[in-house]
């Protein structure tokens, strides 16, 4: 149960009535009810102790029996609910004394007993009552009006306007991330124009580094990372869904069809890639590759988490608090949970995931250039397609030619590409029988013996690879050819005879990673029958072919689950593995291994005994497609003209070129729906193998219904989601913007406008946002543009102690906002004042800077290995996120570690902070740059150069006392490195980047401690 302890002195300073005020049910009265007497007569039935309910009006207000009211309007002396919080008894005093609860303060008292005396007027929960635009009194900006008149009435005003240099780097930290260059401080500050202000703010909004710096937030909300979490925190590459956020910012896509996207896109008629791509929103959750887990609890675990996600993003509701049981505060019952689950239940995906890389469902997603690149590859091999078409003619006429002249000479042909190992049989082997086979010998296996080949033939799960040999089985269970220990659980691969029907094996771990797949046909007991089995090595059943004799088999896929390497020093096996009872009974002969996947040509040339000019001597219609495929192969390979071998290489290259380059184009995992319904029940204390009762996909019954005709899936629910008639996407919506600008939103619990969540600072403020938002196009630009360009936005952040007293966290807004730089704009300010910053839009994520062994100490494994040249300087947006230990710089100034949705901002102030921005190479690395460019850039005294460096991030001149301070850091600095050149030397080794050697390494050193001492103050880490 949240307390509401905390936000309530708050908000007594901010929101509580006066003395003379009326009391407001919503403000006032539900969160003391909510709070204190929800969780014995609130939503939940199972922990409700009697009839009385405090979340229904009519049944606050029924008659309780012999002739008691728990509230009777206009009377609190009669009112049951005044008298039992007023009790000295404690066994009849609410809350419970015995149940551990507090009695109510003196306030809250105060505050039921006016209610009750005013009439004790309900009020439906704010939240879920649709907004509607206030009325303005005057012209002045809509923003100013609303925040004036809340002021007014605390006594309060706006302050004056900030100055213009400090106006323009907050604008340019909130609107890009990144601080104002000093040529675009100047051009602003010598633009005297009644337009200038705005002209800033479009040329903010217009950089694709307002798309960057929107994104960083998205991702905290989506729960983005390179890993998938939990132990084994395996990689993925999720990046191609982080450019299409980036991308959709920066063309200002409506946020309604953001969200449509991002839910489902690929619902869309005829979705796009683009569309696609966007539904990896719902694919970031963490999934799971460890082992002994139930596949099924964890599948369970990611639908219930885009239920929580979806809940938090746009609804701003806790939703997961009803998963186990109806929710204590909120009207959401446990049945709403498990429709809205519902919805996301339909994804064709795997509880237990691949490790190392994406999982399915996923496509590939090419960038502009791939996509460009890829076409032109396709046109290359469309032209040698066509090229090689048109020699058909001819190439059948010089094989016909060729076959005339070879029907006598007893040539012969076979497949060699790729081929590993050849084991004719021939010969005499221990314990085994020889005898005659159909190559030549062949060996009887007894059922006792078998055959070891040594350590070869050593492929693991992403390797391809062909097996074929010709047996006579005399039993319906045995091992043919294994490399794995001889146990049938054993890891490593094998094909064997089970019950008559050919098995392929490739287990890591026989009970659920692996491949197993069998033939649906016998074969023939006591007959030579050649088998031939192909893996293409892309891990799926999909990617096995057997075939018998040359004809290709159905099969049934018994496991379909191989996601991770094998490795075993177990010798190849011939007739056994897999344990006594099944060593082959029968015999083997010629077999052949191959690291390729063979071709279907190929593959049906294998088992053709008849060598070539005996297949050219027979009439061409009584050639079997085994018999014709080697022909063929054996012209094309061998003896066809020099212009059809050239045209052959030539489509074989641009195959392999543009097999390998679409090899190449990253994946991303994506949204996508099952082809029949999956059955959704709800789940007895939210336990994934405890169904009770089967629900269908809804919204929550307290908030509007889906419209007629809108279908029953994430398309249907993501329209509802931004319909106008939903009273709480546009309120959550424009609420995370507001905390973005001003460090707190107007309700302060961003994820939660239920019952324990905040009432809002300035109610008429968020519903005029929301229906300004919504009535404008979900334009996210023309909102923020509306937000900046308002006084209040552009208000001094200077606090006098009266105002500070009186309202301590600016909830009201009666000063600009002022707080510490989220943590990816410290690192980035850092990099752009130093002019490392790579400023490049989109890509893979890269590795920065990080503690030594941080990685193995916390998570094992090989550990963290940073990146070389641009990687280490791109923008924070694209540093590489580990669930498990996420990036330590960004966790320590309070970044969320994105194991699930995080959508509230969260400040603390510690001295780990200092000593980071003091100590961590990528900033000394920075003062070190931002140094040289005091001395490159600017000639003159030392003055001169440390103000353009104090200007480069502070965005302003120093002031004489600061100037001051700043030239004796420098002089002390300057006086130690001259006395201590090692110690120089130590200070400008920090970072990959080059030293200017052209600098005196002394006096170079000291201008970076100052540069260091600069990017430490408080004025530079926080936005004023």
């Amino acid at each position: 149960m949240k307390s509401l302890l905390f936000g309530g002195l708050l908000l007594w300073a901010a929101c509580a009535p006066r003395a003379d005020a009326q009391v407001r049910f919503n403000r006032d009265v539900r969160p003391i009810l909510s709070d204190k007497g929800y969780p014995c007569h609130g939503p939940d039935p199972g922990n409700r102790k009697s009839v009385l309910r405090f979340d229904v009006e009519s049944l606050a207000k029924a008659d309780l029996g012999k002739g008691r009211f728990a509230i009777v309007p206009g009377e609190p002396d009669k009112s049951e609910m005044i008298r039992r919080v007023t009790s000295t008894n404690v066994a009849l005093r609410m809350p419970p004394a015995y149940a551990g609860h507090a009695k109510l303060s003196n306030t809250e008292i105060d505050t039921l007993r006016q209610w009750v005396r005013e009439g004790a007027q309900w009020e439906g929960h704010w939240s879920l009552i649709p907004p509607t635009r206030p009325k303005l009194t005057s012209s002045a900006h809509p923003i100013d009006q609303l925040v004036q008149a809340r002021l007014a009435r605390e006594g309060l005003a706006l302050s004056s306007a900030a100055s213009r240099l400090t106006l323009l780097r907050r604008l340019s930290l909130d609107l890009t991330g990144l601080p104002p260059t000093p040529a675009e401080v100047d051009a602003f500050v010598s633009d005297t124009s009644p337009g200038a202000y705005e002209k800033q703010v479009d040329r903010l909004l217009a950089s694709p580094r307002y798309a960057e710096r929107m994104t960083v937030r998205w991702l905290d909300a989506a729960r983005y990372a390179d890993t998938n979490g939990y132990q084994s925190d395996g990689v993925r590459d999720m990046y191609r869904w982080r450019d299409w956020v980036i991308n959709a910012f920066q063309r200002n896509m409506p946020f309604d069809q953001f969200t449509i996207e991002q839910l489902a896109g690929d619902l869309l008629p005829n979705p796009t890639l683009d569309q696609r791509i966007a539904t990896g929103f719902h694919r970031n959750h963490r999934t799971t590759s460890e082992g002994g887990i139930v596949a099924e609890e964890f599948r369970v675990e990611y639908v219930a988490d885009r239920a929580e996600t979806t809940s938090t993003v746009w609804l701003g509701l806790t939703t997961g608090c009803a998963r186990c049981h109806d929710h204590k505060y909120d009207p959401i019952t446990q049945k709403d949970f498990y429709r809205l689950f519902a919805f996301f239940n339909n994804v064709p995906e795997k509880g237990q995931v691949y490790n190392f890389g994406n999982e399915e469902p996923m496509i590939k997603a090419p960038t502009e250039e791939m996509s460009r690149r890829l076409a032109e590859l396709d046109g290359k091999l469309a032209s040698a397609e066509s090229a090689w078409r048109a020699l058909q003619p001819k190439i059948a006429k010089a094989q016909d030619k060729w076959e005339q002249a070879i029907s006598k000479s007893g040539k012969d042909w076979d497949v060699w590409e790729g081929l590993l190992l050849h084991l004719p049989l021939d010969g005499e082997a221990t314990g085994l029988e020889s005898v005659a086979g159909k190559i030549g010998g062949a060996q009887r296996f007894d059922g006792k013996n078998f055959l070891e080949a040594g350590n070869v033939a050593r492929f693991s799960y992403l390797d391809p690879f062909t097996i074929a040999a010709w047996i006579q089985p005399a039993a319906a269970d045995g091992a043919i050819l294994t490399k794995l220990e001889d146990y049938m659980e054993a890891e490593g691969y094998g094909l064997y005879l089970m019950d008559g029907k050919l098995r392929l094996v490739i287990t890591k771990r026989y009970t659920d990673i692996g491949l197993r797949v069998e033939t649906e046909s016998r074969l023939r007991l006591n007959q030579w029958q050649h088998v031939l089995v192909s893996y293409d090595g892309n891990r799926y059943a999909n990617g096995v072919s057997i075939r018998i004799d040359g004809i290709e088999q159905k099969l049934n896929v018994l496991l379909d689950d191989l996601n991770y390497p094998l490795g075993n020093d177990e010798p190849l096996r011939v007739g056994g593995g897999g344990g006594e009872k099944l060593r082959f009974r029968g015999a083997i002969d010629d077999v052949r291994i191959f690291k390729i996947a063979l071709s279907p040509e190929q593959a049906v040339t294998v088992p053709v005994l008849e060598s070539v000019s005996q297949i050219a001597a027979m009439p061409a219609s009584r050639r079997s497609p085994g018999q014709q495929a080697k022909l063929r192969l054996c012209f094309l390979d061998q003896h066809a003209p020099e212009d059809i071998r050239l045209a052959q290489s030539l489509l074989r290259q641009a195959e392999e070129e543009r097999k390998q380059f679409y090899k190449s184009i990253p994946t991303v995992m994506v949204m996508k729906e099952s082809p029949g319904i999956r059955d959704t029940f709800m789940l007895k204390r939210g336990a994934y193998d405890a169904p009770a009762d089967k629900v269908t996909a809804s919204v929550p019954s307290a908030l509007p219904p889906m419209r007629k005709g809108w279908p029953e899936n994430r398309l249907g629910l993501a329209r509802w989601l931004v319909d106008r008639g939903n009273p709480l996407t546009a309120r959550v919506t424009v609420n995370r913007f507001w905390q973005m600008l001003f460090g707190a939103g107007l309700v302060r619990t961003v994820e939660d406008f239920g019952s324990q969540g905040e009432w809002p600072v300035n109610p008429d403020l968020l519903d005029w946002l929301a229906v300004e938002f919504m009535e404008n196009g979900w334009n996210v630009k023309q909102l923020l543009k509306t937000i900046v360009t308002s006084a209040t936005y552009q208000q001094s952040s200077q606090v006098s102690p009266a105002l500070l007293e009186k309202d301590p966290e600016n909830r009201l807004l009666a000063r600009g906002p002022r707080f510490r730089l989220p943590a990816e704009m410290l690192r980035d300010q850092a990099l752009f004042t130093s002019g490392l910053l790579v400023d490049r839009i989109g890509g893979p994520s890269v590795k920065p800077y990080q503690p030594e062994g941080l990685w193995q100490e916390l998570a094992g494994g090989s550990g963290y290995k940073a990146d070389k040249g641009e990687g280490l300087y791109r923008r924070s947006l694209y540093t590489f996120w580990r669930r498990t230990v996420a990036p330590p710089s960004m966790v320590t100034f309070d970044s969320p570690n994105r194991e699930t949705c995080t959508v509230r901002a969260v400040r603390t102030n510690t001295p780990l902070q200092a000593l980071n921005l003091m100590n961590d190479v990528a900033y000394l690395e920075a003062s070190r740059k931002l140094s040289a460019r005091m001395m490159r850039e600017r000639h003159g005294t030392p003055a001169v150069r440390l103000a353009y460096g104090y200007q480069l991030v502070l965005s302003r001149e120093p002031k004489p006392e600061e100037a001051a301070v700043l030239l004796k850091a420098f002089q002390g600095f300057c006086d130690f490195y001259k006395r201590d050149r090692e110690a120089a030397g130590k200070m400008l080794a920090q970072g990959e980047s080059p030293i200017d050697t052209t600098l005196d390494p002394a006096e170079h050193a000291a201008y970076a401690g100052v540069a260091s001492l600069i990017l430490n103050l408080d004025e530079a880490v926080t936005k004023e």
